[in-house]
């Protein structure tokens, strides 16, 4: 087994894999200590051949890989795709079409809630995956052959699974459900991340007005940083001592060095100074100008709504044999027992048709739960 390493083997490989209707494609990669998660590895199969290609490798060109991602006559085929089509997004600035996602599929055909690549390999391509070679260190060179052997079967097995989950689509006639959810994951607003946006991860944590100004300055100068340098956010400045600077607005250098959670120096450094000013700009925003925070999370007044909205899911889900979580999250089943107009994914599309509708009807009191040989069922 080897790798491609140069631009010419690796347009050879890509023209005999377009010849085909599907390509199947994972990715290998490190992000422990970079922003951006660095590509280490690509692999492709068709139903003819699987290929390795080196990105690392001096001089390559991925071009024939990313035009080979836009063909519209070749399915790209991933299994959880999300974080693959961030990196594809970051290197080519394109993501692949059309696309299938077998862990989306999975959901749609009853194989419960974010169901993993190996357990779908052992059901469905009834094979077992050695997952001892899937922590190791992607970047180094050489690589070994268990590591190609792992990396090739990321592969080879999801070509047995695409066509088993597509056949299974196609006779339940829900290849529409999962085209929906294809639509989202090929949104380039998606894998763009906006430093401005960045306060919203560590939200829950505040409760003033003050604070929510402080946060979003010094999360969005943190998101900045950190991509301007390529390193985790961590490495930047760690949450607590993040969260300790927005509840505390120091206001000097001194201040700023009295937060036990701040590095030893960093209130004399040129982050220190940024993270200052940004405090001022914080204190600088107009209250009334500041985005509004959700309710804390927790048991709401209309509980008992709450209650029955999730067994109606859970049956509805079990009726028609697809994982909860596909049809509403939790965040959903919360703001259907709050507003009969709120906008989230289970009131939208093939959601609504399948469960929204149903949770409305519910919480008006035109539908009812019963309970029939054991089973929750709607009435």
């Amino acid at each position: 087994m080897s790798l491609i390493t140069t631009t010419q083997d690796l347009a050879e490989a890509c023209a005999r894999l377009a010849q085909h209707p599907f390509v199947t494609v994972d990715t290998e990669f490190l992000r422990e200590t970079t922003y951006y998660p660095k590509l280490c590895l690509i692999q492709l199969a068709s139903p003819d051949e699987a290929v390795l290609v080196d990105p690392l490798a001096p001089e390559i060109d991925l071009a024939p890989f990313l035009a080979l991602m836009v063909d519209q006559n070749v399915v790209k085929v991933f299994h959880a795709a999300r974080q693959d089509l961030e990196i594809i997004w970051i290197i080519g600035k394109l993501l692949p079409t059309p696309l299938f996602d077998t862990q989306v599929a999975a959901m749609v055909c009853g194989y419960g809630d974010s169901v993993g690549y190996e357990q779908l390999a052992n059901d469905l391509a009834k094979a077992r995956i050695d997952k001892s070679s899937r922590f190791t260190d992607w970047s180094r060179r050489p690589l070994t052959e268990a590591q190609l052997t792992y990396a090739e079967s990321d592969v080879t097995y999801l070509r047995d699974i695409y066509l088993a989950l597509s056949a299974d689509l196609a006779a339940s006639g829900r290849e529409g459900w999962v085209a929906e959810e294809m639509a989202i994951l090929n949104s380039p607003a998606t894998y763009e991340v906006r430093p401005e946006n960045a306060w919203q991860r560590l939200k829950g944590r505040i409760r003033k007005p003050k604070e929510v100004a402080l946060l979003m300055e010094i999360a969005a100068w943190r998101e900045r940083e950190a991509q301007s340098r390529d390193v985790p956010r961590q490495r930047v400045l760690k949450d607590d001592a993040l969260m300790d600077i927005v509840q505390r607005g120091p206001r000097s250098v001194e201040a700023l060095a009295e937060l036990r959670s701040v590095p030893n120096g960093f209130e004399r450094s040129r982050a220190g100074g940024e993270v200052l000013a940004a405090i001022e700009r914080g204190l600088a925003l107009d209250p009334r100008a500041l985005p509004r925070l959700e309710r804390e999370r927790g048991r709401p007044t209309n509980g008992a709504v709450l209650d029955l909205l999730k067994v109606l899911l859970k049956a509805t889900a079990d009726a028609e044999r697809v994982a909860p979580k596909i049809l509403a999250s939790t965040d959903d089943l919360e703001a259907i027992a709050s507003d009969d107009l709120a906008e989230v994914p289970a009131l939208q599309g093939w959601r609504r048709e399948v469960f929204g509708n149903k949770a409305l009807a519910l919480k008006n009191g035109q539908l009812s739960l019963k309970i029939s040989r054991g089973r929750v069922t709607v009435a």
